[in-house]
């Protein structure tokens, strides 16, 4: 089994629980989805969408319930997340933890803006090029690069 990256820096003096979490990486007509977040402790960022997995959902759940709240997208997940990557994160309300990420492909199957309730998230589309400078977080461009090579690789050997 492959060792999953760790991302971030812990800063002294806090614990780091670890905090299941899951992404989505959606690519239409060349451009895969992102979300520019309104951070009160990082700026203005962007971010693959996705977020915490609650009690009792599975991670692909997580993924499906996330776009909606963020993106307002109805979103078809892979079986299987394609990478995994840990980040120690803190966020905005200063809750520090080990934000254990899975990443799964997904395909948009509708819009529907009732479901987005964040409103300090909104949806870009960007190159997956250009996401590798533009995602805030390490382990999100780590994930596009790791997609990135997997469709290459799949095209050198098909």
């Amino acid at each position: 089994m492959r060792a999953v990256p760790q991302f971030g820096e812990r800063e002294p003096g806090r614990d780091y629980p670890d905090r299941p979490a899951a992404f989505a990486l959606i690519l239409q007509d060349g451009m895969i989805a992102v979300v520019q977040v309104e951070s009160r402790r990082r700026g203005r960022v962007i971010d693959l969408p996705g977020g915490g997995v609650d009690p009792g959902e599975s991670a692909a759940q997580a993924v499906m319930r996330e776009c909606g709240e963020e993106a307002g997208l109805v979103v078809e997940v892979g079986a299987e997340p394609f990478a995994r990557a840990d980040l120690y994160f803190v966020n905005d309300d200063g809750w520090a933890h080990n934000s254990r990420g899975q990443f799964f492909v997904a395909s948009v199957a509708a819009e529907d803006p009732s479901l987005k309730v964040e409103d300090d998230h909104t949806l870009l589309w960007i190159s997956p090029q250009a996401a590798l400078t533009a995602l805030d977080r390490d382990a999100h461009a780590w994930a596009v690069a790791a997609w990135m090579r997997s469709l290459e690789r799949a095209r050198s050997n098909g």
